[in-house]
């Protein structure tokens, strides 16, 4: 499972010209994650529980001094979570990215759901986009801040 991580002071995630989630700061301070999401073949809900624990925990917010002490969950910030798929690209031969890597759709989209849950079950505000839907995500980075975690086994790998 993969998952990318960018801190920002703004996101949205809009499916047929409606907006779906979306957060925004009052200033230019970062307020919540955007989070893309890649469920692989074999992944499991343990390695979303990890995932989720550890995005929500991670410090990559600034404290009152401008240094990165700050969770997600302690800068009072939200997030929105995309699941994304092709995260799982494989881009080894030719010019054409393989996908078979990626989890079949259902069990994608289950653990996509498992990992939205473990984020609510630790405090945090999630808004979601919609699964196997066309999005349209629209983020202003601040910073850039954008973090790479990826687990498996429960694990970081």
């Amino acid at each position: 499972m993969k998952a990318v991580l960018q801190r920002a002071s703004r996101a949205s995630v809009t499916v047929d010209g409606q907006v779906i989630a979306s957060f925004q700061s009052q200033n230019a301070q970062a307020c919540g994650l955007l989070i893309l999401l890649g469920v692989e073949e074999g992944d499991s809900e343990a390695d979303a529980q990890y995932l989720a624990q550890k995005s929500s925990e991670l410090r990559i917010f600034d404290d009152p001094d401008g240094k990165m002490n700050l969770s997600v969950q302690e800068a009072g910030g939200q997030i929105i979570v995309v699941s994304q798929f092709t995260l799982l690209a494989d881009c080894k031969k030719g010019r054409r990215p393989g996908f078979t890597q990626a989890a079949k759709p259902a069990e994608g989209e289950r653990l996509y759901l498992y990992f939205v849950d473990e984020c609510k079950k630790r405090g945090l505000t999630v808004g979601t986009g919609k699964f196997g839907a066309h999005m349209d995500v629209d983020l202003n980075n601040s910073g850039p801040v954008t973090i790479l975690l990826e687990a498996r086994a429960g694990k970081s790998v």
